[in-house]
């Protein structure tokens, strides 16, 4: 059998891509340069932030902390968050969002 094969683009402009998006999960990659976010929302899955490069500033209900390089955090379904890049570094991370949202969706009456 041959693996299902996806690409993810190497830049250093601000980038947002869908990578996968299979029944299963959801898996989006996510480059910031210095001073840019991603705009305050609620997470619509269980969420899987692995950081790739730089360090990000999360804001999880509130609450800002900051982690970098090698690290994967785990944000629970609807929680309020905000991403930034606050250094000088490129923030490149994957965002894996597993159960598909579609899933919450099909829940929410």
């Amino acid at each position: 059998m041959e693996p299902r094969l996806y690409h993810f683009q190497s830049t250093e402009s601000k980038l947002i891509e869908q990578i996968v998006n299979a029944e299963e999960a959801q898996i989006n990659h996510i480059i910031l340069p210095a001073g840019e976010k991603v705009p305050e929302h609620y997470s619509n899955s269980n969420v899987y932030l692995i950081i790739i490069r730089g360090t990000m500033t999360i804001t999880l209900e509130g609450e800002p902390r900051r982690y970098s390089r090698g690290h994967i955090l785990f944000v629970p379904y609807r929680t309020r968050m905000l991403i930034e890049n606050h250094d000088g570094e490129t923030l490149e991370f994957f965002v894996v969002k597993a159960p598909h949202p579609e899933k919450y969706a099909e829940r929410t009456p």
